[in-house]
């Protein structure tokens, strides 16, 4: 799952106690064989947004909203929907309201992907970005853009595609790794790609989960993904500020629960409330 402040919650999935939703068939996979594209669950989640903490200099009294990321099987692919609505309160009282609506197609061999991206703030549309990317078996490639502008984009070796990204990372915090760096592409900025580095903690054996039963089975992996301009980086030697990091748990499934969304300024924190099955496939 890919989480940035680009991301309404999406329509007929109201955010409800958790005994409300059904959730999706568990199926472990057995440690002595890689996760890949076909193990990841088909789900609607619904996550509920709050303020964690805002940073000293900043001017942010409060935040909520709510976040709905929506994956389905569609054969040689899935498709991806995530839609993110958050109203922000400054201290003099005043309120902004930023909405978004990303969407995505990746393939199952993680080389090809869709993508579409509208923010808006207030109701009114800020930004659009769409176009397609496509990769070669050492992950470089190219980035085709449609919107804001028609324009091609190089993509480094060794880029992930986001679901790439996340099988991955699940299979190599299962093989005791604790560090994942890269490029990562995801279509939500027009600027490319940029780099990531990913931090692991050891991974979790399946325990009781009494709020979502059927996750129970699974094991699970805590991680901390950051994001960084990667001209910024190049310029920089390395060593800069990331413009964006996420916590979450990921279950094996592809499944994440337990979110913290740094935005710089502040922090969100996002519980999941809502998880449900989504039939279908091939």
């Amino acid at each position: 799952m890919r989480l940035r402040l680009a991301t309404a919650l999406l329509t007929g999935l109201v955010l409800a106690g958790p005994g409300h939703a059904q959730a999706p068939a568990a199926v472990p996979v057995p440690m002595d064989r890689q996760i890949g594209a076909e193990h990841l669950a088909a789900h609607r989640a619904a996550y509920r947004l709050s303020l964690s903490n805002a940073r000293e200099a900043g001017n942010i009294a409060s935040a909520n909203g709510a976040m709905a990321y929506e994956v389905l099987d569609a054969c040689d692919g899935w498709t991806t929907r995530q839609r993110f609505s958050l109203t922000i309160t400054d201290r003099e009282g005043t309120e902004i309201e930023t909405a978004s609506d990303y969407a995505t197609f990746e393939s199952r061999d993680g080389r090809r992907l869709r993508f579409t991206l509208t923010q808006m703030t207030q109701g009114a549309v800020t930004s659009r970005v769409s176009g397609e990317a496509e990769l070669q078996a050492d992950g470089s490639g190219v980035v085709r853009y449609s919107e804001p502008e028609v324009k091609e984009e190089r993509l480094p070796p060794g880029t992930m595609l986001p679901n790439r990204h996340t099988i991955l990372s699940l299979n190599a915090a299962r093989s005791g790794q604790r560090l994942l760096v890269g490029p990562l592409f995801d279509g939500t900025s027009a600027d490319g790609v940029q780099d990531s580095t990913t931090v692991m903690s050891a991974w979790d054996a399946p325990r009781e989960v009494a709020e979502f039963p059927s996750l129970s089975p699974l094991g699970s992996v805590r991680m901390r993904i950051a994001f960084f301009d990667r001209d910024a980086q190049q310029q920089g030697g390395g060593a800069t500020t990331p413009s964006y990091e996420v916590s979450l748990r990921y279950w094996e499934n592809g499944i994440a629960d337990n979110l913290t969304m740094d935005f710089r300024d502040f922090v969100v924190d996002g519980r999941m409330v809502k998880l449900e099955a989504v039939p279908g496939g091939c």
